[in-house]
């Protein structure tokens, strides 16, 4: 039954780009324009300029494969192929922005202010035992098989919503980019690691500049390092991460997101699934020194407004 619906032919299948494509479009539209405006002081953009057509021969490839086989497989195929693209979306906002001063200093001392101290450093060492360390490197590293299961959720049981839910979720991700690219902060894990830990536990921060630019070393994730999770935590950063997307953290922000998606849906055990793994990955952020508290803060109140408004601004893709 579900094969047979999968690659049956849609009866009135759509013959231009998806919203969601449109939406990449014009964030590969804004960024290009960055490019030009900045190609003096960015270190490869023919390459950067490159990699966008590279992307959009990809989005047209798919499109074209569905055109000539349109079915739900193939839909499912445009989707995942942009998600899959944010991998690469994402370092892109660090070559983007490496060019702007760097405004860590002024976060860390917001953070200072707000708490007192530095939660970032304070979470970590007061809960360090192995099992409280799994579970935050766990909660994060949970991130993106959220994403992955709201959205097949909404595939194979809510299907009329399907281009809704992914269009959302992919908006979400390229705003937060945006802001990534204007907003230069590079979260504890960097910025520490640049100035020092006993700067920053002393409340001094100092103003890095373009340090960035050329530096992209971070601090050990804190915590039980022979564990499994914790090896997954650290292997992700070394294959992907860099000193870019502190403010908000689109961690919290997506997730809140997936959440209340999961809620539109009205089905309860799906977010009884994810309610754990939401909230360990809301402190995790700020365990494994990737944000600042006040990250996690900004992202859950933008998950909640950015779901708000693209709800609304969708409500017409309904099939």
């Amino acid at each position: 039954m579900i094969i047979s619906q999968l690659f049956a032919t849609e009866k009135n299948p759509k013959r231009g780009l998806m919203a969601m494509e449109w939406v990449m479009i014009a964030y590969m539209a804004f960024t290009t324009l960055f490019i030009l405006f900045a190609s003096t002081k960015l270190a490869h953009p023919e390459t950067l300029l490159l990699g966008r057509a590279k992307v959009l021969a990809i989005t047209l490839a798919l499109w074209l494969v569905y055109r000539m086989a349109p079915c739900r497989f193939t839909k499912l195929c445009r989707v995942v192929g942009q998600l899959a693209l944010l991998s690469w979306w994402y370092p892109d906002t660090y070559e983007l922005n490496r060019i702007l001063p760097n405004l860590d200093h002024i976060f860390a001392q917001w953070e200072q202010s707000v708490f007192n101290g530095q939660p970032s450093l304070w979470f970590s060492q007061a809960l360090s035992h192995p099992i409280f360390s799994e579970l935050m490197d766990m909660g994060y590293a949970s991130y993106y098989p959220m994403i992955v299961a709201v959205c097949l959720f909404y595939f194979f049981a809510r299907y009329t919503e399907f281009e809704r839910c992914s269009t959302i979720v992919l908006s979400a991700f390229f705003i937060y980019y945006i802001m990534y690219i204007l907003v230069p902060v590079v979260g504890p894990t960097f910025y520490f690691n640049a100035i020092g830990l006993d700067q920053a536990s002393n409340a001094i921060f100092p103003a890095v500049g373009d340090y960035f630019n050329t530096h992209t070393d971070c601090l050990v994730s804190p915590g039980y390092s022979d564990g499994l999770f914790y090896y997954f935590v650290e292997s992700a950063k070394a294959a992907g991460e860099r000193p870019t997307a502190a403010f908000p953290s689109s961690h919290v922000g997506i997730a809140t997101l997936c959440m209340l998606l999961a809620l539109h849906t009205k089905e309860k055990k799906l977010v009884w699934i994810l309610t754990p793994f939401y909230i360990l990955l809301c402190f995790a952020t700020v365990y494994i020194q990737a944000h600042y508290a006040i990250d996690a803060i900004a992202g859950l109140v933008s998950g909640i407004l950015l779901y708000t408004i693209l709800l609304l601004l969708t409500k017409g893709l309904k099939q």
